[in-house]
């Protein structure tokens, strides 16, 4: 045969769960580099992963290496060799190289060469070093030394398969002779499993109650919580990492229906889920409305003939973590949400920024600002600022750090707050990651912008700028939660003036001297990369940062407006246009005079393009004060023809020092049009 399937299989204890799939991975592409690198073609390869072993299964890997043929070119033979005919170093090297006596070098053309037929190796004598190679280069941030030996891996191993057809690979790797005896089972068969073939791997480990395959696992699992789920009139949660998890923790999933009493249900569901998801690694229950149901999907590992058992196990298990959680609720209720604001005043937020109270004080300040102009509340922003930190005192949020802001939530409606102030308390965190949600209500965007432009300017304001590879205090992420704020639910804040109010409420805390520009022109920074993901040209953005809008709602919507303008059949002519215009413009002597005296035209083409350019203005200035940017820049596309017919007729630079300003100031109202929208001299 000239090809056979290949089967490694490296038995250990239990993996951790939350690597398992990276791990498995990395262990097929390890072994496929390998391969090629070998020059061994095989027709299809596949992973398995599961809590006790990692393996691979190659299909039709060739028996054999092809024969090689070396060819290589050495030094000029007038620089191999002296006038007496003896190697030089350059010879002596050449043949090091390729690994030969200088005798067996072929010196008969212009230059030294080298040929050599290398006979391809048997494959069986090299999966042994592929393999190892593979396991060495794991993704395994800390290894482990298991007894007294000195073979390092992330769990102790405990056998190896390695099948090259019907044969065994003779080798050890990592302090196992390689067999064909797999395990089974840990509980229901917990003997040894001859691997009959490669090809019968999962099957034979299938008959020892093992589900080799992840894959299989994961789908299993996902379709039978379903299944429960829909029994019990709900739907389950279920987080694709937690779902990985889970199947990375089963070799013989056996998903059961479990319960907890209906009193819990009065805690915040979200402190419940997550102390059943991080902690027990169950599936919750939500009914229709979208409310936690007092029931949860576990998934045992073993198929019980008294399943009662193990739904009783833990049940026992979890009622601890919910009764831990509910008496927190009940401590924290004992006392209004701002009285908490006491103890963070000793809680430092930075130390050269004070503390997290007084960043509490200073967002309320600031969310106030914010809400009076995008329309919303200024006291309800400003109480919600105030109570915005509160819930980080808590007992709740010591148990259950993800609790942050959605305690405060429960806590604030406790205590009568209005239901924007309550909301906003936790959205103030939002967006909390990239595409993720934004806030509701326009007291929970004022909070949340004002909580990140506050961080911004605080650490900005003592030089602690982000660098490329360190950003601990997340300030690109923030910069770019106000943008999408402000942008996606359509908020007008003149952001250079909101800076400037969120820096007088530092004081003496920082070091103002320049920084409303650094920390405006970090936050429009972040508009490029946006940009560019929506597959905005950088130039139409460049475009529009040169005229420094102040507020990223219109920011947004010029950028728009511009690239509609580029699928114009006359934005190309214009941008060039204004490229000249702009050129010229930089080369005037003195200042360019604002207003056109018609009496010192002496082309048509002078007249028509004035005439144009007061028939544009009038009807682009109303557009661009309504932020019509689009419609704005469709009626400056009618310039063309008139700027064309300007350049093509008329020297600017006229002898006549009056003629020259004149035409000069008609092209500075020309190109003043067009910076009212973005500077479009950039898009050539």
């Amino acid at each position: 045969m000239s090809a056979q399937d290949f089967l490694v299989e490296l038995g250990t204890e239990e993996l951790p769960p939350k690597a398992l799939k990276t791990l498995g991975d990395a262990f097929l592409a390890g072994i496929e580099k390998g391969l090629k690198s070998a020059g061994l073609s095989y027709s299809g390869s596949r992973v398995y992963a599961a809590p006790r072993r990692l393996a691979v299964v190659i299909d039709q890997l060739a028996v054999q290496q092809p024969d090689r043929s070396v060819n290589m070119d050495g030094p000029p033979v007038q620089a191999a060799f002296d006038a007496d005919g003896n190697p030089t170093q350059a010879a002596l090297g050449f043949a090091k190289k390729c690994g030969v006596d200088i005798s067996a070098i072929d010196r008969s053309g212009p230059k030294l060469k080298f040929s050599q037929s290398i006979p391809g190796q048997p494959a069986v004598g090299l999966l042994a070093g592929i393999v190892t190679s593979s396991l060495n280069d794991l993704p395994i941030p800390k290894r482990m030394r298991w007894g007294a030996r000195k073979e390092e891996f992330v769990r102790p191993t405990q056998w190896l398969v390695m099948l090259f057809g019907d044969e065994v690979v003779d080798c050890e790797i990592l302090a196992q002779k390689a067999g064909r005896e797999s395990r089974g089972h840990r509980f229901h068969h917990p003997d040894s499993v001859r691997i009959s073939s490669p090809a019968n791997y999962l099957e034979d480990l299938r008959s020892a109650y093992v589900l080799a395959d992840f894959a299989e696992r994961r789908s299993l699992i996902s379709k039978r919580v379903d299944t429960l789920a829909a029994e019990q009139k709900g739907s389950a949660i279920v987080p694709p990492a937690l779902l990985d998890e889970v199947t990375a923790l089963v070799e013989w999933p056996v998903p059961l229906v479990c319960s907890f009493e209906e009193r819990f249900l009065a805690v915040p569901q979200e402190a419940l889920i997550t102390t059943m998801q991080d902690n027990q690694k169950y599936f919750c229950l939500l009914d229709a409305n979208g409310k936690l149901l007092p029931r949860f999907i576990t998934v045992a590992n073993v198929e019980s003939k008294d399943p009662a058992q193990i739904i009783s196990g833990n049940e026992k298990v979890v009622r601890p973590r919910l009764t831990d959680a509910e008496f927190f609720f009940k401590q924290d209720k004992k006392q209004k949400l701002d009285s908490f604001n006491a103890r963070l005043a000793n809680v430092v937020f930075q130390a050269q920024l004070g503390s997290v109270f007084d960043k509490a004080e200073r967002v309320s300040l600031l969310a106030a600002f914010i809400a009076a102009r995008i329309g919303g509340d200024s006291p309800r922003a400003a109480r919600a600022g105030l109570l915005s930190k509160c819930d980080l005192a808590t007992e709740m949020v010591g148990e259950f750090p993800e609790m942050q802001g959605i305690a405060g939530y429960y806590y604030a409606l406790n205590d009568g707050e209005p239901e924007d102030v309550a909301l906003a308390l936790n959205e103030q965190y939002m967006p909390r990651g990239a595409g993720a949600e934004l806030p509701s209500t326009l007291t929970g965007s004022a909070v949340a912008i004002a909580d990140k432009l506050d961080t911004l300017v605080g650490i900005f304001g003592i030089g602690m700028l982000p660098t490329g590879s360190k950003d601990p205090y997340a300030l690109r992420r923030a910069a770019l939660g106000i943008l999408r704020i402000l942008i996606e639910k359509k908020l007008d804040l003149d952001l250079a003036a909101t800076i400037t109010f969120a820096i007088e409420q530092f004081g003496a805390k920082v070091k103002n001297d320049g920084l409303a520009s650094l920390v405006q022109d970090f936050i429009f920074d972040r508009l490029r990369a946006r940009y560019e993901d929506e597959g905005v040209d950088v130039a139409v953005y460049q475009a529009v940062r040169a005229v420094n809008p102040v507020s990223p709602l219109d920011f947004d919507q010029r950028v728009q407006a511009v690239q509609a303008f580029r699928a114009l059949p006359e934005a190309e002519a214009l941008a060039a246009a204004n490229k000249r215009v702009s050129n010229l413009l930089s080369k005037a002597d003195g200042n360019v005079a604002a207003g056109i005296e018609a009496h010192y035209f002496d082309s048509p083409s002078e007249f028509s393009l004035n005439a144009a350019i007061q028939q544009a203005d009038h009807a682009v200035q109303p557009l661009a004060q309504a932020r019509l940017y689009s419609e704005a820049l469709a009626q400056l596309a009618g310039l063309r023809e008139p700027v064309d017919a300007f350049f093509a007729a008329v020297m600017v630079n006229a002898e006549d020092p009056s003629v020259r300003a004149n035409r000069y100031a008609l092209l500075a109202k020309l190109r003043s049009l067009f910076l009212g929208v973005a500077d479009i001299s950039l898009l050539g």
